[in-house]
């Protein structure tokens, strides 16, 4: 099992100009301190919503790249847009984060996921992958999309890392600003 810190770092350097969304809590505080850029929407309280929010992004920007990046209790929020991602089939990958805690809100246990590979491929999802080591994920084909990465992380034992900074009208700003000036690279 992974770091999350190291999943993130791992996928961030795989997919640097993909238009990235996180989700709330300590996913996007992570993805924050790790490598905030322009192109990263952050979901600040919005639970259960990265996907839907991603889907959206690909579905108006479909040249480009989307890398959804939620965590285990966020995805068994919203399994309802798994077969809307798959109607649709974008440039999409959708990462769960799995250490089986709500992490952000005191370390409470996640209901049981089952199989959120098997669950992607059912709603029918291209490709879905779950894996265990950078190995595996830097191995990893996602060149069909969309895609559900499943990744099973170790419980946190570091802090979390600062806030956002920006208020969520400023994010809007700044990603709406990246997308204007930019192009798929």
């Amino acid at each position: 099992m992974l770091d999350i810190r190291d999943a993130l770092t791992a996928l961030l350097e795989r997919e640097p100009s993909a238009l990235t969304v996180t989700t709330c809590g300590y996913i996007t505080r992570d993805v924050y301190n790790i490598a905030d850029r322009d192109n990263h929407f952050y979901l600040v309280g919005s639970m259960g919503m990265a996907a839907p929010i991603g889907l959206g992004i690909a579905l108006a920007h479909p040249d480009r790249r989307v890398l959804v990046l939620d965590g285990d209790g966020s995805y068994a929020m919203n399994p309802g847009c798994l077969p809307m991602i798959a109607e649709h089939r974008p440039d999409l990958v959708h990462v769960v984060l799995d250490n089986g805690a709500h992490e952000s809100t005191g370390g409470q246990r996640t209901v049981s996921l089952g199989d959120p590979a098997a669950m992607a491929l059912a709603a029918g999802y291209a490709a879905a992958h779950t894996v265990d080591d950078l190995g595996q994920l830097d191995a990893l084909d996602l060149s069909v999309t969309p895609a559900l990465v499943r990744i099973r992380c170790l419980p946190r034992t570091h802090p979390a890392g600062r806030r956002v900074e920006w208020t969520p009208q400023q994010l809007v700003s700044r990603f709406r600003a990246r997308l204007a000036t930019t192009s798929p690279a």
